[in-house]
């Protein structure tokens, strides 16, 4: 047997159609998206949340005064990526009155996936800081996995904590126990204790309402990864259908999405 027998189960790209494709289209959207927001005066960029290079978050803010602030935490396996590629994702949110921050972290291995959840947690504090109203979370993949960080107990504080109105785990990694059964966990560094303590499923979530959302026809990984959350949190379900892990985020770039209904009306569109 392979020395990291589940790789194979946790590969995303091998399994999509132009995979390679994907980042730089992000990227290139993302950057036509800020260019078009910092000119209407509309873009925060930067904004340090930390001391690191990378503790920085961008706030975009809609054309009226926000109904509230939505934060969008990207993955990448917390070894990938920053906050650049996704700033196109805010127009769902935005054309709906919602502020949106997205945030970057520092990534594997130069940190551990406990200290990226901390970020998150400092990022989620700072914008809330910024926008007045309730808070709405997603996150996508490794993002997914940080968002439901946030709706465990005793993470967030609890003036932030208590403003919560839904949160939404996309194609969420809840479960870290297996990945220790892939190469991955070389970057990551976990053993079971670690892949124990920032396992969602393993938590008690915040009464607030969570969805985890998924595509069907993403790896039969991601698709149980979904549902172990749901089982375990008894929460909302919803897989998504003819969408794979690369484009299973894209309800979030248009404002009338099943994806972006749900995300701001809670549990219903």
């Amino acid at each position: 047997m392979s020395q990291h027998p589940l790789d194979d189960a946790y590969a995303n790209g091998a399994y999509i159609p132009d995979a390679a494709g994907y980042p730089p289209r992000w990227a290139q959207e993302a950057a036509t998206f800020r260019e078009t927001l910092a000119e209407a005066g509309r873009l925060q960029a930067d904004i340090p949340y930390g001391e690191g290079a990378r503790e920085r978050l961008d706030l975009m803010k809609p054309e009226t005064a926000p109904e509230g602030l939505c934060v969008f935490v990207h993955g990448g396996y917390w070894r990938a990526f920053d906050k650049s590629s996704w700033s196109h994702l805010a127009s769902g949110p935005l054309a709906r009155g919602w502020a949106v921050a997205m945030p970057s972290y520092d990534l594997c291995p130069d940190v551990r996936i406990a200290d990226i959840t901390l970020q998150i947690l400092r990022a989620v504090t700072e914008a809330a800081a910024r926008v007045e109203g309730p808070i709405l979370l997603a996150g996508h993949s490794a993002g997914g996995h940080l968002v439901a960080r946030m709706a465990c107990e005793n993470v967030l504080p609890s003036n932030v904590a208590r403003r919560l109105k839904h949160v939404v785990p996309i194609s969420p990694l809840s479960d870290l126990r297996p990945l220790l059964q892939t190469s991955m966990n070389d970057d990551f560094r976990m053993d079971m204790a670690t892949a124990e303590a920032e396992s969602p499923v393993l938590k008690r979530r915040l009464n607030v309402p969570v969805t985890a959302w998924v595509g069907s026809d993403e790896r039969p990984a991601f698709l149980d990864q979904a549902q172990w959350l749901a089982e375990a949190w008894e929460c909302g379900h919803v897989v998504e259908e003819g969408l794979h892990h690369f484009n299973v985020i894209d309800g979030l770039a248009e404002p009338d999405s099943l994806l972006t209904q749900m995300l701001i009306n809670g549990d219903r569109p």
